[in-house]
Parts: structure tokens; C-alpha cells; sequence
């Protein structure tokens, strides 16, 4: 089995010793190539080179931005020529908050996680019996796939916030990502709702202040905390859409109890949600910001958010 090792090594919780001992693990078990990231966009790069190559797998160990551009460059979207051959994807947890490894069921140590993968890679047979294969449904957030979360407003803004401190040099913490949240909301609250959301079978939904749309639960992690907006949507239903249409306080902390509920299902008077919808398109008046996976895209007036079943080979747990 050929396997394409890609790291990122500015990521939050990546280190020498870390990428010595999952190289070494996979060297045992694969003929392994090994390449470091070297700027924006890399990953993807690398991924398509993977896939042109006919790499059996791509095991990335980055946060969920790296994992997304690798996502991005080597799966074709649906409206695109089907490629003769797809690797399939391993997750090594090495970012700030993981959100799709630890969804998928990997464990959030990158050693534990190591030794899961090799295990699971040790369970393969033939390619139509690999034990350690699960097959998942994405994301397309207009002509972008994305695998656990996109937003529009407060979300993005946030995420905007925090990409201008790491290119500052500071760290993605949780803490961090807490007082940014806090500062975004005071900010966002003064505006007046702009979203509209369409979502087949249902009225319009409008004078929404911020959504987001899912494709996995929970939505993220405050350390290790799960963050649930959505608990009825996973990787093999359609995508949860979770629309706020107040900024009040005292609505706003009573939703932020609910999330942080263990098998929470958050409802309110002004919430709309819904966790198995199969598209959502977004428009705002003016341009909004959108985030997908964690990253800042930049602002749109319009997004088409689709649920695409069954389309990625991943090395994983079963559900």
C-alpha cells in the first residue's frame, strides 16, 4: 500500500517527536512518502499529486483547515469529471480543536490516534472488505466541499478574528477563541438582521442575525467540551442548518446553556433548526462573512450549501 504522509508543521499541537513516531508507524506498515506543507493551498497540491499518482492513502496530520484543503484537491465535486482512482483518508489530530477526527471517532492524542490508524489499517483484506473503511457523506458550500461545519455572520467573524492573530503569532486557543466570541457578539448585536435562509419543504426563514450549517455533530469543541447545535445530524444524513433571529442576552445564554448540554437539543422562540435538511441556500442583503471548517473565506451575498451522500472513503471507526 502506498501512503502519502502530509504534515503541517505549523500547526497548533504538532511536534518532531510526534511526526517521527506516526512516519515510523506507517513506514511499518506502508510504502510512505513524506511531505511537509509549505505555504497556502500545499496540502491540496500535494493531495491531487497523491491522487494522480494513484496513492492507496492520504493520511494528513494538521487541524481541520489542512484536512479540508487536502479534501479540496483531491475530490472532485459533482458537477466535475469522476477520477479513475481516489486514495482514500486518514486523520492524524494535530490543530487546535480537531473537530472532524474527533467526530469520526479518532482519538484527540495524535500518539492514540496513531495507534488507532495502524490498527484499523491492520484490519484490511481485499478493497471490498477493509474493515477499517467508512464511507461519508460532505458538504458543498457553493463549488467548496466542507466536512464538519460552515457558518455565515457571527462564526465567520470570529474566525476572521482569529486568522489575523495567528498570522500575529498567537496561538488558537480555547480561551482565545472564547473572548474572540464575546467581542464578535457585542459587535454583531448592533446590526440589524440581514440572512434569509430557503430550504425545500419549508417557508422562507428571514431576519436572521447568523447560521450555521453542519454536517456532523457536534458543531465544534470547547476544550473537551462538545458544542451540539445539530444532534440529530451525522456524516450519513443531510446537513443541520441552526439560524438565530435574535442577538438579545438573555436568549442568547439560555441557547449557549442548551449547546453545552451532554445530548443537548437546543430549542428556542427564536431559534430555527432543522438536522436533516439535503440544501440551504443563504442570501444577505449585504456581503456577510462565511467560515467553512474554521477558516475565514471572505464575504458573499449568496452561498448554496448541498449535501452530498456516501462520496469519501475514510480510515475510521464505525459509527
Amino acid at each position: 500500500m502506498r501512503t502519502l504522509l502530509i504534515v503541517n508543521p505549523n500547526a497548533t499541537s504538532t511536534t518532531p517527536a510526534t511526526r517521527d513516531l506516526l512516519a515510523h508507524a506507517l513506514e511499518s506498515r506502508t510504502q510512505l512518502t513524506v511531505a511537509h506543507t509549505e505555504h497556502r493551498g500545499h496540502a491540496a497540491e500535494l493531495a491531487r499529486w497523491a491522487a494522480d499518482t494513484r496513492m492507496d492513502l492520504i493520511v494528513v496530520h494538521g487541524g481541520d483547515g489542512t484536512v479540508n484543503e487536502t479534501i479540496n484537491g483531491f475530490l472532485p465535486r459533482p458537477d466535475q469529471p469522476k477520477r479513475e482512482w481516489l486514495p482514500r483518508l486518514g486523520v492524524i489530530p494535530g490543530g487546535s480543536a480537531n473537530v472532524f477526527a474527533r467526530s469520526l471517532g479518532i482519538a484527540p492524542d495524535p500518539v492514540d490516534a496513531t495507534n488507532q490508524l495502524i490498527d484499523l489499517l491492520a484490519l484490511d483484506g481485499e478493497p471490498n472488505t477493509r474493515l477499517g473503511d467508512r464511507r461519508i457523506g460532505l458538504g458543498l458550500a457553493d463549488d467548496r466541499w466542507f466536512c464538519f461545519s460552515a457558518g455565515v455572520g457571527l462564526d465567520a467573524d470570529v474566525c476572521e478574528a482569529i486568522d489575523a492573530k495567528r498570522a500575529n503569532g498567537k496561538a488558537a486557543t480555547p480561551a482565545r477563541y472564547l473572548r474572540t466570541t464575546v467581542k464578535q457578539f457585542f459587535r454583531n448585536a448592533r446590526r440589524d438582521p440581514q440572512v434569509r435562509l430557503e430550504i425545500p419543504g419549508h417557508e422562507p426563514v428571514t431576519e436572521v442575525h447568523y447560521a450555521f450549517v453542519t454536517n456532523a455533530s457536534p458543531w465544534t469543541y470547547l476544550d473537551n467540551t462538545p458544542v451540539i447545535t445539530n444532534p440529530g445530524t451525522a456524516f450519513e444524513t443531510g446537513l443541520g442548518v441552526f439560524a438565530m433571529r435574535t442577538m438579545g442576552i438573555f436568549a442568547t445564554l439560555d441557547i449557549a446553556r442548551q449547546l453545552l448540554t451532554p445530548k443537548g437539543n437546543p430549542k428556542g422562540h427564536n431559534l430555527f433548526r432543522e438536522d436533516d435538511v439535503p440544501s440551504v441556500k443563504i442570501t444577505s442583503e449585504q456581503p456577510i462573512g462565511l467560515q467553512i471548517d474554521g477558516d475565514f473565506i471572505g464575504r458573499r451575498n449568496m452561498v448554496n450549501f448541498t449535501a452530498v451522500p456516501d462520496i469519501l472513503d475514510v480510515v475510521a471507526p464505525k459509527p
